[in-house]
């Protein structure tokens, strides 16, 4: 069954192909994206192409959906693993190719709390949209933060908590931050359940992010902001 796929696949124009992997990411066909991504890369397809044309514009389709209560966690966790495995072949390919990000982003769940199914989430969807994304894992103190932030450099900062305990030690990182005069050298996005818009507001966040899908969304946003504040510099 899975060579006839193979060939149905290979036979596929290469626009079908693309709107077929959008189709595959939708339904998390991990095997079937690998197969699709290799495919283009072995019709002389750019790795910037493949990434662009066919898994990030999937993503984006999972994105909408997502953020339109149309999809739930566990779909939308299938799209990003099975983007992340064409993901897989195409990095080292981006890398040499000096391929073009969106921006860089260090994620990470804040100290005394060990939740990360939403921190996977974000971090993949971004991944899935074009950002290069450094993710420090659970129970992060401020050093943690700190240390990444100097040794990644990268344009955001995302803390999660999914415990009503937990949160308030993102102030503790943003205020440390200010106290090191850092603090707009980043762009500080907040997400977790017990989160929201007040609270983001109040410990000097520059935006709380709901979910993944608004989470891509708010930091396309301020990398937009951030490259015309360059152009006009």
């Amino acid at each position: 069954m899975a060579d006839e796929e193979d060939i149905i696949l290979s036979e596929l124009a290469d626009d079908e192909l693309v709107q077929q992997m959008h189709d595959d990411l939708y339904d998390g066909l991990k095997e079937e994206i690998v197969e699709a991504t290799q495919i283009l890369l072995d019709r002389g397809w750019a790795p910037y192409d493949v990434l662009t044309k066919a898994l990030v514009e999937g993503m984006r389709i999972v994105g909408e959906d997502f953020r339109d209560g149309i999809l739930f966690v566990p779909e939308v966790l299938l799209s990003a693993n099975a983007m992340k495995a064409g993901m897989n072949i195409l990095r080292p390919l981006l890398a040499e190719t000096g391929a073009p990000k969106l921006g860089k982003m260090v994620i990470g769940t804040v100290k005394g709390d060990i939740h990360d199914i939403g921190k996977n989430l974000v971090g993949m969807m971004m991944e899935g949209a074009g950002f290069d994304v450094v993710d420090l894992g659970i129970n992060n103190p401020v050093e943690n933060y700190l240390e990444a932030l100097e040794k990644e450099q990268p344009d955001i900062l995302g803390m999660s908590a999914l415990l009503t305990t937990t949160m308030p030690y993102m102030k503790v990182v943003i205020d440390t931050m200010k106290e090191k005069g850092i603090r707009d050298d980043f762009v500080v996005l907040v997400g977790g359940a017990p989160l929201n818009e007040e609270f983001g507001q109040a410990i000097g966040a520059d935006a709380y992010c709901r979910d993944a899908a608004v989470a891509v969304e708010t930091a396309k946003l301020f990398m937009k902001r951030r490259h015309n504040q360059v152009e006009h510099a």
